[in-house]
């Protein structure tokens, strides 16, 4: 069974479980987090979510990259390093994508947050990466290339974040996509620093280029 999977598995037990009581105590609390210590909720917010629809996208898009990108960085990276990876990457994404809304947050008594995405964004991005030129559905419908489809989400993330009129955390969209690519760079930079130069020839070559895949 691959990590993806077991991930997916993890997080919607954790998540139907939270829906019958304990939501409370896993959640993305930074006032809590500052005051009481709760530093586990760094963690523990990326494997529980408020509704179906929010866990049935996220493990959707999770399903639909990760075991590409489990792939990718077993093939670049070596099996054992590659799986250690892409491990690190997922859980340290949901580190990272809540450290902004953590500073942002941790005088507001009145702000909380759950779910998957920013980690998510960053297995998005590591695909990215390595294939530019692959064909991604905007909104779930209009086809473009997965680098258009990056720029684009990163600044409707930005700007959506600045708006702050919606409940979505947009932030850690934002963050989790970026520590995606540098994570995923920083991993060539220890295993197999030679696939730094694939990512620069595959992005100038445009879609003329065979990727992984092909």
């Amino acid at each position: 069974m691959s990590i993806t999977l077991i991930i997916i598995i993890m997080t919607v037990i954790i998540s139907l479980q939270a829906f019958n009581g304990g939501m409370d105590k896993l959640l993305f609390y930074p006032y809590a987090m500052k005051r009481e210590g709760q530093l586990y909720r760094f963690l523990s917010h990326g494997f529980v979510h408020n509704d179906f629809g929010l866990l049935a996208i996220n493990m959707f898009v999770l399903y639909m990259f990760g075991e590409q990108v489990e792939f990718l960085f077993e093939e670049a990276f070596g099996l054992l390093e590659g799986k250690i990876a892409f491990i690190a990457m997922y859980v340290l994404g949901i580190l990272v994508s809540s450290a902004y809304s953590y500073f942002k947050h941790k005088d507001n008594p009145m702000y909380r947050a759950v779910g998957a995405s920013g980690a998510v964004s960053a297995v998005t991005f590591a695909f990215i990466l390595f294939a530019p030129w692959e064909w991604l559905l905007l909104f779930f419908v209009i086809p473009i290339p997965g680098i258009v489809f990056g720029v684009l989400y990163l600044i409707y993330s930005q700007y959506m974040e600045r708006r702050g009129n919606d409940n979505i955390g947009h932030d850690a969209h934002f963050w989790g996509s970026v520590w995606g690519i540098v994570f995923t760079i920083g991993a060539a930079l220890i295993f197999n620093p030679g696939i730094l130069n694939y990512f620069i020839a595959v992005l100038l070559a445009g879609p003329s280029m065979p990727s992984f895949f092909q």
